[in-house]
């Protein structure tokens, strides 16, 4: 393939934009704010779910607290009515009595521990509350922690993309003035090459595959005419002659 010099000088700058546009891609997507983004994400989301479980738990705990208090106010009212008939003497048998007594005895032991459930109960509803509010709190944090992240990630993107526009308005300008089949070939090595399609020739190194070339391959890059388009022999790219290709 013929190629003026000018023309293959140019596919180093193109290299170079190829280069540039591929740094700024990497940085795009390596943008710390991408993973911080993240880690606020899956908080939030755990936390709506511990909310989620103590809501559910709270729920539980007011039914089981009203049955509680049911049960103590029908204890409260059974030995209401026993003292009453205490009080009254509606009750003279003497066995009677002390059934009586005895139960009311029991009922009242029976009456104190369905308290001590209450109590419990609502030890646990103030525990799971208390949760809850700092859960809510938190993700009101994370609200905010979010917004400013995404600010921060919004400029940064914003300052990449005005970047790799202007490199690749420079990229067109300089494809654009290559012949259409030394740009094919550089395309087609760019993508066999992770992006490196040319590499200059520098003091007889390629600086593609960074391997200095034996005698025999320099002397035929010195017989070549300097309008042939060289590949280098190690890594297939194209061989861009320059002042500083120390032939």
């Amino acid at each position: 393939m013929k190629a003026s010099p000018e023309a293959q000088l140019r596919l180093l700058e193109l290299a170079d934009l190829d280069a540039e546009l591929g740094r700024l891609e990497h940085r795009r997507r390596g943008l710390p704010e991408h993973a911080e983004l993240d880690r606020l994400e899956q908080r939030d989301a755990q936390l709506r779910d511990a909310i989620a479980s103590l809501e559910a738990e709270q729920g539980d705990l007011r039914r089981a607290q009203t049955k509680a208090e049911a049960d103590v106010e029908q204890v409260r009212t059974r030995i209401d009515r026993d003292r009453q008939r205490l009080d009254t003497g509606q009750v003279s048998s003497p066995r009677d009595l002390e059934n009586l007594q005895s139960e009311v005895a029991s009922l009242t032991r029976r009456q104190s521990d369905l308290e001590e459930v209450v109590l419990d109960i609502m030890e646990r509803q103030e525990t799971a509350d208390g949760r809850r509010q700092a859960a809510a709190a938190e993700r009101l944090t994370i609200a905010g922690d979010r917004d400013t992240v995404t600010a921060r990630r919004d400029a940064a993107l914003a300052e990449i993309a005005e970047q790799a526009g202007k490199a690749a308005d420079r990229r067109a300008s300089v494809a654009s003035q290559e012949p259409a089949d030394l740009l094919a070939l550089y395309e087609r090595m760019r993508e066999q090459h992770g992006g490196v399609g040319a590499a200059a020739l520098r003091r007889g190194r390629c600086e593609g595959c960074h391997l200095s070339l034996n005698t025999v391959d320099l002397n035929n890059i010195r017989a070549a005419d300097p309008d042939e388009v060289l590949r280098c022999e190690e890594c297939r790219r194209i061989l861009v002659r320059t002042p500083e290709s120390g032939l």
